[in-house]
């Protein structure tokens, strides 16, 4: 039409095309079935907290979504530092509950060290192939594993295995995207299997060792090792096609299912919405993990194109291992499905990953420029 203007949206502020509109629909209803499951599990106080948890979790998001990439390149040093020192501090000064000494206070305020490295591990060990052109070299490979392996084995020592599992495995997954090798992937996933018989007696606790033996024979000791299990699947079991309804579930609202509101939150979703309920939630997920290696493939900067599709194969292996391991198809590591499960530091350290991820995306202009 005459007299139109063109806008050039390479002109425009940033602000103006801050946050990718998909992803942040996916993360919103994602956010919104969990505040569902902390009401059906907690009632009005859990569902409190959980809203001050998201208030908290989305300033945050937002905040980091303005940072330029490079801050984040330059601060990785500091910020992983800082949270091996304190996941070392969880030792010392650390409070303990469930046999597990996970968590640091600070005056009111109690979060967990190993989600924070969650992120913290990614955005050091990206800066560090970033600035040595990728996974080519073994010299650089070691130096990049020697970053992954210190967290891992802080946080597998709490214990918190599930956490490591993620480090690890989201560790790799970044390894692999930087230009890892498949021969030298090949010897390293040899060298583990080698090792697993000195993990099984050395690196794991007794309870630990029983989830592994209940996984693969939950019968065998159906009132403890294989409990939580086997209410999982029966929960999951009788919500059939459409579920029992909202608040109907009888194995979460009886309270046979233990953790009902973290780690088997899945599984009191799947007794009161159905099959159709847990579509909705795995076709959420998808779109998250989609929409996130989208970005990830936008950048033209190879920190924030390792850095991006670290943090969203990290929420993949999440949403996998605990789905997998609620349906009897995974041991159960203790590992809680993001943004549904009740707790600030995961929810947070979520929305915060998702963060940076979105700053990937608005300034993906200024990137390729």
């Amino acid at each position: 039409m005459r007299g139109e203007r063109r806008v050039d949206l390479r002109r425009l502020p940033l602000r103006l095309a801050r946050f990718d509109a998909l992803l942040v629909s996916a993360l919103l209803l994602f956010i919104g079935i969990g505040l569902l499951n902390a009401y059906s599990t907690g009632g009005e106080p859990l569902l409190r907290r959980q809203a001050v948890h998201l208030l908290v979790g989305s300033g945050v998001m937002i905040a980091l979504a303005h940072v330029d990439p490079g801050s984040y390149a330059r601060w990785a040093p500091w910020f992983y530092a800082a949270t091996v020192a304190a996941l070392v501090a969880v030792f010392v000064v650390g409070s303990s509950a469930k046999g597990a000494q996970r968590w640091l206070v600070a005056g009111g305020l109690q979060f967990q060290p190993a989600e924070v490295a969650k992120i913290a591990t990614p955005l050091m060990v990206a800066a560090f192939l970033a600035k040595r052109g990728g996974a080519a070299r073994l010299s650089v490979v070691a130096g990049a594993a020697a970053f992954i392996v210190l967290p891992v084995l802080l946080v597998g020592r709490q214990p918190d295995l599930g956490t490591a599992v993620i480090i690890a495995v989201a560790g790799v997954g970044l390894l692999v995207i930087a230009g890892l090798r498949w021969r030298l992937l090949a010897a390293s996933a040899a060298v583990v299997l080698a090792s697993l018989p000195f993990v099984w007696y050395y690196g794991l606790e007794g309870y630990q060792r029983e989830r592994v033996l209940s996984f693969l024979d939950p019968d065998r000791d159906p009132l403890a090792g294989g409990y939580q299990v086997l209410q999982s699947k029966i929960a999951i079991g009788s919500g059939g096609l459409y579920g029992k309804g909202w608040l109907g579930g009888t194995q979460s609202q009886l309270e046979f299912l233990p953790e009902r509101s973290t780690d088997f939150a899945f599984a009191v979703l799947a007794e009161e919405f159905g099959l159709l309920g847990v579509a909705v939630i795995l076709v959420l997920a998808g779109i998250v993990i989609f929409r996130g290696f989208w970005i990830a493939g936008q950048s033209q900067d190879p920190f924030g194109r390792l850095v991006a599709a670290s943090l969203v194969f990290s929420f993949f292996v999440h949403v996998f291992v605990n789905v997998g391991m609620v349906s009897g198809l995974l041991p159960v590591v203790g590992l809680p499905l993001p943004l549904i499960s009740y707790g600030g530091t995961s929810l947070v350290t979520t929305m915060a990953a998702f963060g940076i991820v979105m700053s990937m995306f608005s300034h993906r202009r200024i990137m390729a420029d």
